[in-house]
């Protein structure tokens, strides 16, 4: 397993220059990096790779941006956008000797509001398709499109691991999997551990979020649970930190973050990837046996046991009153 950063913390837009972000975020003991590819033309693939490289950290993730016209249940014309959007994430990521594309691969985000069965159907059937087209194109390039339900704030599309498993089966691509987080999952999910377990192996990728968007493990979620979970469905790819703050405008205005959540805005990445090891070193740990007392006697040889009775039994023996003088006692 991997612990990672979503670039967003630090960033937006991510371009080309933002790759002098790697160092730091390696020096702070992460794995890996997720980069937010807004437009494919802000970075430059080649220099991503290269620099990942040198500073020693992974690209282990590129996050799809869905926004306005990007989209796979829209008119024809947002289908076509979302598409050559996705198809040049995944050529980029390919690039970069990155395996996968993670995000809500589907749709607009914030795109909401009450949808007929009739009209759900259409849009069900007609991600389907762009998604077995896109899941295609990216097993040629040997790059997973890991699929994450929103909250009900952000989409009226796929909101729970059950919708989640649904689109993925009638996908019905290797290559495609689900992406859970903790954010959205603490709003829809009755139990965050339950879901883990649904997912099983189609979990291919796992956001760590704190319940106010700020750092995980210094929240109200109950972490002992969720880590288990991933631990007992042999979960080995990325857990990656993905929080906003106010410092960067754009995605604090989107994410509805209105106040700090943590003093610095490297507390949240430096507290969070601690918060995150302790937990996982943690729940792996096996309870010690309980000890049972053994009776000293019992811990001796056989014939050291017979040699250490001997001399008890001696003892009891002599202690024993003779048949003639209990007779006797009794006459008095």
């Amino acid at each position: 397993m991997r612990f990672g950063i979503n670039s967003f913390l630090f960033v937006s837009p991510f371009k080309t220059e933002s790759v002098k972000l790697f160092k730091k975020f390696k020096a702070w003991g992460f794995d890996t990096v997720e980069i937010p590819v807004e437009a494919p033309e802000h970075v430059n693939p080649e220099v991503l790779k290269a620099a990942a490289e040198s500073a020693g950290i992974a690209i282990g993730s590129v996050c799809a941006c869905m926004g306005p016209g990007r989209d796979l249940r829209g008119t024809a014309a947002e289908q076509k956008t979302g598409l050559q959007y996705i198809r040049a994430l995944i050529d980029q990521a390919a690039a970069m000797g990155c395996p996968r594309i993670i995000g809500p691969l589907y749709s607009v985000v914030g795109k909401r509001g009450p949808v007929s069965p009739v009209d759900q159907k259409k849009e069900f059937a007609a991600v389907v398709k762009n998604l077995k087209a896109l899941a295609k194109h990216a097993a040629a390039k040997g790059i997973e499109l890991v699929v994450e339900p929103l909250n009900r704030f952000e989409t009226d599309f796929l909101n729970t691991c059950d919708q989640g498993l649904k689109l993925i089966k009638a996908v019905g691509a290797k290559n495609v999997k689900l992406h859970l987080d903790t954010f959205h999952m603490n709003i829809e999910e009755k139990n965050q551990a339950a879901a883990i377990l649904k997912a099983g192996k189609h979990l291919g990728h796992f956001h760590a979020c704190g319940t106010d968007r700020g750092t995980p493990g210094n929240d109200s979620l109950n972490w002992g649970p969720i880590v288990k979970a991933l631990q007992e469905i042999g979960y080995d790819q990325d857990v990656v930190i993905e929080s906003f703050t106010q410092d960067v405008k754009v995605i604090a205005a989107a994410a509805a973050i209105w106040r700090k959540m943590e003093p610095k805005r490297d507390d949240i990445a430096v507290k969070g990837l601690a918060n995150m090891r302790r937990l996982f070193r943690t729940s792996s740990r096996k309870p010690k046996a309980k000890s049972t007392p053994v009776p000293a006697l019992k811990l001796l040889h056989k014939p050291a046991a017979k040699a250490a009775k001997a001399p008890a039994q001696k003892a009891a023996k002599s202690l024993e009153i003779s048949k003639p003088a209990k007779k006797a006692v009794r006459r008095k």
